[in-house]
């Protein structure tokens, strides 16, 4: 990576979110937390998330060290009222929670969640000063015909309009190819990296220059500390959204290994 390259990098600040999914009891809460508590890490340089179920983010929040982000993994179209089952954004900003992940592929796929419900839940986040992880992502149809930059457009393409240029600060884009998340398979860093330049063009040409160049874009689809230090060194992967490995040792591996690459750049 050339010197130009390495300090927009390092500019950006990297960003790695572990999403729990819905995964955890209380004892486990604890225990990984005790262990999520030994990561170091320079937040000058490097953001970290983490984003357990609803009903253990309050356990959470009272041991997790404070150099660590908390985020929702979902939230409510709707503010507070009867909806059964919905969290509010200011039921979140209420118990302290800044950050959301919103359009999962699982919500998107298994929760029917369409990109303009996506964007509107995105719109209602920004509005009540939530930062968004912003998922998008084809599956293995859409990769094998050809069409991975269509499906991430029309993802991208639901926000425009429906928040201010400038609103786009709040984001960190997470692209997920749906075919590599839980399954083993991963994306190689030169595929990973082809996309996120598109993506990173496309705001440039859709947004602003100065947008293209702020904006955090993460991958996730099976992330591991195997693969997290090839993926992390392309130039446009800015961190990594990780799923199951996030419950596990090889988190804490992750992050060193993305802590030990920044490093490398601000040198």
């Amino acid at each position: 990576m050339n010197k130009i390259l390495g300090k927009l990098k390092l500019a950006r600040k990297l960003f790695v979110g572990g999403n729990w999914k819905s995964n955890g009891t209380e004892k486990f809460v604890e225990n990984h937390i005790k262990l999520i508590n030994t990561i170091k890490f320079d937040v000058k340089t490097m953001q970290v998330a983490i984003a357990p179920t609803f009903i253990h983010l309050k356990a959470a929040s009272k041991i997790l060290n404070k150099h660590f982000l908390l985020s929702a993994q979902n939230m409510s179209l709707y503010d507070q009222g009867a909806y059964t089952g919905e969290i509010s954004g200011d039921q979140l900003k209420d118990m302290n929670i800044n950050w959301v992940i919103l359009g999962h592929s699982e919500r998107r796929t298994l929760f029917k969640e369409a990109n303009d419900i996506v964007a509107l839940k995105t719109k209602k986040a920004i509005e009540k000063k939530l930062d968004v992880i912003f998922c998008i992502g084809e599956k293995i149809e859409e990769r094998e015909a050809g069409k991975t930059f269509e499906v991430c457009d029309s993802q991208l393409t639901a926000l425009v309009g429906k928040i201010d240029p400038k609103a786009w600060n709040s984001l960190v884009i997470a692209y997920e190819p749906v075919w590599a998340i839980g399954t083993g398979k991963v994306a190689t860093p030169i595929q990973a990296q082809e996309v996120h330049a598109e993506l990173r063009d496309w705001l440039k040409k859709k947004i602003s220059e100065e947008c293209s160049k702020k904006t955090r874009i993460i991958y996730g689809g099976s992330v591991t500390e195997k693969n997290a230090t090839d993926l992390i060194s392309q130039p446009d992967v800015d961190g990594f959204l990780v799923g199951g490995a996030s419950l596990k040792q090889g988190f804490k591996e992750i992050i060193e290994s993305c802590s030990k690459y920044i490093n490398t750049l601000d040198k």
